[in-house]
């Protein structure tokens, strides 16, 4: 893999790479801490990357790993004038809370399928899960989140 397929490959999936690590992190900064990370690490560890094919599922998967390392890191309390809005609102508030509420191993293969595009194998593959507990916990999270909508 040369550089310039790797500057382009980051690129072109790096609004991919930034929603997944707020999905995360959940804060602005930290996001960027940690695609600049994954970043290098990939550039450090791309002989270990078999079929460029798979570039997508490899770096998204460094990047988790990188925000979960970077999420134990940063554990302690966090003071209100911290907390950084989004820069984007989002189009519709409820669904942003309910989302926020969720659990995370349930939010994270619901975004990466419909916010992303993956399909559920992508998924699975990035979270290192089968692709049945993927379809599964996709399909409790719509459930959560159908519940939660029609509540309020």
């Amino acid at each position: 893999m040369d550089k310039d397929f790797f500057v382009q490959e980051i690129e072109a999936h790096s609004g991919m790479l930034y929603r997944v690590a707020y999905t995360i992190l959940h804060n602005d900064d930290a996001c960027r801490d940690a695609l600049q990370e994954a970043a290098l690490k990939a550039w450090e560890k791309r002989g270990s990357l078999r079929d460029t094919r798979y570039f997508r599922t490899w770096i998204t998967r460094i990047l988790i790993n990188t925000c979960y390392d970077a999420s134990k890191k940063r554990r302690r309390i966090v003071s209100i004038e911290d907390i950084h809005e989004p820069q984007v609102p989002p189009p519709d508030l409820t669904l942003s809370l309910a989302l926020q509420a969720m659990p995370e191993k349930l939010r994270l293969p619901l975004m990466l399928c419909y916010s992303e595009g993956m399909s559920y194998q992508e998924a699975a593959d990035t979270l290192r899960l089968p692709a049945a507990t993927v379809r599964g916990r996709i399909h409790r999270a719509k459930e959560m989140l159908r519940k939660e909508l029609d509540a309020e």
